[in-house]
């Protein structure tokens, strides 16, 4: 190979980095974006404790009775298209990612058949009441330490009484509200 043929391959090379270097720099300058300050995303999810929310004058936290009764199942059944992701709401449907939820209220932890429970659910025992549903809803990983349920919970406390009103209703024989 003479040097004329060296030179050629030699400026095709450094033309094709000058080029991939100046696009660049023009792309990083039309296109450019703050850099954030924590790398990842925010996802939803119950607050830490002890925090308060932004805002907010701590209010005193109703009961669930009173919250229950104030509740509409068709905003809770809105609230749970979250929900539909990882678990089915129609009687008879099989296991998703999670257990159906049909019939959940009143129904023993962790007894759904074909769906493979954490140790700790398993261990929890007893029925699903409408405390343990609002426990379990504000943060699946406090009520349940162990539990394969990655969502984070629902910190508003009417948004979870209605979500559990709509899951009151999904019952051949609905178990009565809390008075």
């Amino acid at each position: 190979m003479d040097s004329f043929e060296f030179n050629k391959i030699a400026g095709a090379v450094i033309g094709a980095l000058g080029l991939t270097l100046g696009l660049n720099l023009a792309s990083d300058a039309i296109f450019s974006h703050a850099e954030p300050s924590k790398p990842g995303y925010e996802l939803p999810g119950a607050p830490e404790a002890g925090a308060k929310t932004e805002g907010a004058p701590e209010a005193k936290a109703e009961p669930l009775p009173v919250l229950l009764a104030a509740a509409d199942p068709a905003k809770g059944e809105a609230d749970t298209k979250v929900c539909q992701a990882c678990h089915n709401f129609e009687k008879g449907a099989g296991v998703k990612v999670g257990p159906p939820l049909y019939g959940v209220v009143g129904r023993p932890k962790g007894s759904v058949a074909g769906f493979e429970y954490s140790e700790a659910m398993k261990a929890k025992g007893g029925n699903w009441t409408y405390e343990d549903l609002n426990s379990f809803i504000t943060s699946p990983k406090t009520y349940v330490a162990g539990t394969k349920m990655a969502y984070g919970g629902e910190a508003n406390a009417h948004k979870r009484a209605d979500i559990i009103d709509y899951l009151h209703t999904l019952s051949d024989n609905p178990e009565a509200l809390p008075k």
